[in-house]
């Protein structure tokens, strides 16, 4: 049983899983019907079929890949960047690691709904495994869309799992507290579920961060594979303005800088609503408005080397997708585009102030909407655009697309509300150890974190 003391100190991070909490049911009912928004969509798709979108030749692809594309991006929030942070020892990366590697899975899963959707005839999934088919026959080694469905799932895969081994020691601590002392509870039984017998002995100890740190050595390779396969859905064809070799690093960089962006966003959130300022303070937004910095200057990096070499060779059906982008019909998508993820991040940025939780939320959410256009001005406005010019198109979303769209994300701000009352969003053991460690509280206004015993 955890002391008094201790409870009082933890209070804010226990506080969401005790008892019901009319900020998280309304958030939680409000999201649920986004998803059930999504849900009626994807079954009016799946009932008349494919052509209820606005997909046609020569735009194939269009909400629906960029989402997925958008939605594989940000999921890097969390397990690379936390497995980088580990990896690094950034002693500040503790009280946002549980927050980080959330977002990875509930992004991940939502993004790997995106080919199933798109597929229309949902019940023929099974040709993508990698797995004798019905027929008999193995899959296409030579599509993308196997590629995509190996490397997800793996990374996917990883991802449960960095995520659920940092969880053992905490679930343990709301198992031994009052907070589940009528067994009988399903939150007990969940929490001792969850705890696997954990007690904390050195030997388990000992498993734990050898398991940790493998999986954070292991997932930094998977992470940035993942992506680059997901360029290569692109690479890979002669489509204009996609076959080129810059694509892996460039959606590599382009999804680790939206990933920081959602963890942004994502921290003032749990910092305003659930008062958590003395665990993620001034101190955790500031080096991370550094390091957006840094991927700011990056992604324009490679932003200005993809269109000047495209504009430089002149090739014909490349540099009718790159008018058609800079000067054309997409032109005040593109250059909204450049506003949100280079010129606003930094002009605010790099000042002190601009780093404050507020002004960096402000900037991540520019970069997540900007990162979206990025995404859909690839998909659509390429295959806008195709070699041959009596083929060109046009692509206009239908209510079923824009209801999935909205949909995907009242699904992912629903999964975070389900787990906000499950599991402590602030990682306890790890805010002990980093205490004592400092052998000083985390910060000047918060009371030390470590055990009684040790206090003493």
């Amino acid at each position: 049983m955890a002391s008094t003391s201790e409870g009082r100190h933890e209070e804010r991070i226990i506080r969401p899983l005790v008892g019901l909490r009319p900020g998280l049911v309304a958030g939680s009912l409000i999201t649920g019907a986004l998803v059930a928004l999504l849900l009626y969509s994807w079954g009016y798709q799946v009932r008349n079929d494919i052509g209820v979108t606005g997909l046609n030749r020569p735009v194939f692809w269009g909400f629906y890949i960029t989402n997925f594309v958008f939605w594989i991006g940000i999921s890097h929030a969390g397990t690379l960047i936390s497995a980088i942070l580990r990896v690094t020892a950034a002693e500040w990366r503790r009280p946002i690691t549980r927050c980080a590697e959330a977002i990875t899975v509930f992004a991940l899963a939502i993004g790997a709904l995106f080919p199933l959707i798109h597929l229309g005839r949902v019940w023929n999934f099974y040709y993508m495994l990698p797995l004798p088919n019905s027929r008999g026959l193995w899959p296409n080694f030579r599509s993308p869309l196997m590629w995509d469905m190996v490397a997800i799932n793996a990374y996917l895969l990883g991802s449960v799992l960095y995520l659920l081994l940092p969880l053992l020691p905490d679930m343990a601590i709301l198992r031994d507290r009052a907070l589940v002392e009528k067994p009988g509870t399903l939150k007990a039984l969940f929490f001792r579920t969850i705890a696997l017998g954990w007690r904390g002995t050195p030997q388990q100890w000992h498993s734990l961060e050898k398991g940790i740190g493998v999986m954070a050595v292991v997932i930094i390779p998977v992470a940035i594979s993942v992506h680059t396969i997901v360029s290569w859905d692109f690479a890979m064809t002669l489509t204009p303005m996609w076959h080129s070799t810059i694509f892996g690093p460039y959606f590599v960089v382009g999804a680790i800088y939206s990933g920081i962006a959602v963890l942004m966003v994502a921290m003032f959130l749990l910092r305003s609503g659930l008062r958590l300022e003395g665990y993620l303070d001034n101190r955790v937004f500031n080096n991370l408005g550094l390091l957006l910095v840094t991927m700011t200057l990056l992604w324009s990096y490679f932003t200005y080397a993809e269109h000047l070499t495209l504009w430089y060779g002149d090739q014909a059906s490349e540099i009718a997708v790159f008018n058609e982008r800079v000067w054309g019909r997409f032109a005040s998508l593109f250059w909204t585009m450049i506003v949100l993820n280079a010129i606003i991040p930094l002009a605010v940025l790099p000042f002190r102030w601009g780093r404050r939780p507020a002004w960096t939320a402000a900037v991540g959410l520019c970069i997540l909407i900007g990162m979206w256009l990025e995404r859909y001005l690839i998909v659509v406005g390429s295959l806008s655009v195709p070699r041959l010019d009596f083929t060109v198109g046009y692509y206009q979303p239908t209510w079923v697309e824009w209801g999935i769209f909205a949909g995907s994300f009242g699904l992912f701000g629903f999964l975070y509300f389900v787990f906000l009352q499950l599991a402590p969003i602030v990682s306890i053991w790890e805010v002990r150890e980093g205490e004592h460690h400092a052998d000083e509280p985390l910060t000047s206004g918060q009371p030390s974190l470590r055990p009684a015993s040790e206090e003493s």
